[in-house]
């Protein structure tokens, strides 16, 4: 069973934006968490997919640009 972060922090906020099903982008979770954007992508393939073994997708989406989603 993997770990998951605490409720209320700011991982478990990028998880639940990138459980929807539009996804997010970097600059929507640098809003969200009030971290730098180098930070949020540090979090996503270090300690998100690292330590807690989230597996994430991403692709590139008209208007938006790159999109993350979880799965």
């Amino acid at each position: 069973m993997n770990k998951i972060p605490r409720a209320g922090s700011k991982l478990a906020a990028i998880l639940e934006l990138l459980a929807r099903p539009e996804g997010t982008t970097i600059a929507e979770l640098a809003a969200a968490t009030g971290w730098q954007p180098h930070s949020v992508r540090g979090a996503l393939s270090g300690i998100l997919a690292k330590r807690y073994g989230v597996v994430l997708s991403s692709e590139a989406v008209e208007g938006r640009g790159r999109v993350y989603r979880r799965g």
